[in-house]
This record gives structure tokens, sequence and C-alpha cells, in this order.
């Protein structure tokens, strides 16, 4: 299995921002048949080093993940985020 893990810190932190963030990329479990699970946690520490949003997501293979890389509604998803996203950060591992 391998774990897709990516921090994103977003120009408006708000509570209701995050919820706003952390909604749209849960819709992607419907919509991109490779990914297995799909988890979205707002933080709630403040902290200068903290990030606002964890995604993490599981996939059977690394072939998964590039083809989830390239969806459409991956790539619809990767534009929004990067408009109200200063900064993010990813992981990829196996387990």
């Amino acid at each position: 299995m391998i774990k897709h893990v990516v921090f994103f810190k977003l120009k408006d932190n708000s509570q209701e921002n995050k919820k706003i963030v952390q909604n749209r990329l849960l819709q992607m479990k419907d919509e991109i048949w490779v990914l297995q699970n799909i988890e979205v946690g707002v933080n709630f520490t403040e902290s200068p080093r903290a990030y606002d949003i964890a995604l993490l997501t599981d996939f059977k293979t690394k072939e998964d993940l590039d083809i989830y890389q390239e969806h459409p509604y991956h790539v619809e998803i990767k534009e929004f985020l990067q408009e109200v996203s200063i900064d993010s950060k990813v992981v990829d591992f196996k387990y």
C-alpha cells in the first residue's frame, strides 16, 4: 500500500474556510476510483509550525498514485488548492 500525505497552509485559515477545503477534498472519494481511503484533518493547534489541513490518502500501488495525480478531478482540486493555499508539503511512502 502507498500512503500519500499532504499538508496545506491556507491563505484564509478561519475555521469556516478550513471546513470548506475539507469538504472539497473529501469529494474526491466518490470521483477517483483508485483512491482506497481518504482522511482530511483540520488543524486546531495555534503554532508557527502548524499547517491548516492534512490530507491522507491510500492507494494499492504507486501506479494507482500516478493515475490519481493525473485524474481530471484531482487536477481540478489541485488548481483550487493552489488558489487558496500559500504553501504545501508532501510525503509518499509504502506501508
